[in-house]
């Protein structure tokens, strides 16, 4: 009986350790049971992000993921932002080109493309999902620009057939491109090193975020058409024109979808 009574404080101990350590302190639904998910509605948590990126090639210094482990961090820090957010799992399969015969990005090995009309099918079905589960604002934030215009449709579209109820979708265009590239310009740096795609932009975001993600042996500068798959110089980039690239991007995210929000449904 002695025995258990000295033990009793460190099972307790240990039961605490345990319950606090299960408690769910994360904006990505993937991280949360359904129940933790129903009670974070219940609880006034019903904007809901669904990031979409792309396994798409980005050059020979960057990887596939590129876009998916970007928008995912980006989502992240825009819900933490509102406060009562959560994050869908990325939408990492997009339309990167036609695949027999290969066009754009399917010209590279590892790019996985969809046809527009299936993209659209999943942000659609997602979306209603997400009704379905009581959200009341739904905003797609697409890393890449082939994903803009086919989210924007599929919001537009719901928007118009939910007209009547408390649901809106959000194409939160102020997200992409962005004000990153022409702020880099602003430092000295050229148009041409900027670049466009694995350009400047990305590289740098992923200095500052995650390096292993890049082959710093590999930056050199790419142009249209002359097969490496990016454009650019991604050698000028730097971990601090990361930073305020992000900063900006998720900036301008959150005011836009704080924005829509308040406004007359």
């Amino acid at each position: 009986m002695n025995d258990i009574l000295q033990k009793a404080p460190l099972l307790l101990g240990l039961m605490l350790t345990a319950s606090i350590a299960q408690s769910p302190n994360s904006v990505f639904i993937e991280d949360l049971t359904w129940i933790e998910v129903r009670d974070a509605i219940d609880q006034g948590r019903t904007t809901i992000i669904v990031p979409t990126g792309g396994t798409e090639q980005n050059g020979p210094h960057m990887v596939l993921g590129k876009h998916n482990y970007l928008v995912k961090y980006k989502a992240g820090e825009i819900a933490n932002q509102l406060g009562d957010t959560l994050v869908a799992p990325v939408v990492a399969y997009v339309p990167e080109g036609d695949i027999d015969p290969p066009t754009s990005h399917m010209r590279f090995a590892g790019t996985i493309s969809i046809p527009e009309d299936v993209f659209g099918s999943v942000l659609e079905f997602t979306a209603r999902s997400f009704r379905q589960h009581g959200f009341l604002d739904i905003a797609f934030i697409g890393d890449s620009g082939g994903n803009q215009a086919t989210q924007k449709f599929v919001a537009e579209k719901l928007n118009e057939e939910w007209t009547e109820t408390n649901v809106r979708v959000h194409h939160v265009s102020d997200f992409y491109p962005g004000r990153g590239d022409d702020w880099v310009i602003s430092q000295n740096i050229s148009a041409e090193d900027v670049g466009g795609h694995a350009g400047t932009h990305d590289t740098s975001s992923l200095l500052y975020l995650n390096p292993s993600m890049l082959r710093l042996n590999q930056m050199k500068p790419g142009r249209p058409g002359d097969g490496q798959g990016h454009t650019g110089n991604p050698a000028v980039s730097t971990p601090e024109f990361g930073e305020r690239i992000l900063n900006m991007q998720i900036e301008d995210a959150v005011g836009q979808i704080n924005r829509e929000r308040l406004a007359k449904r």
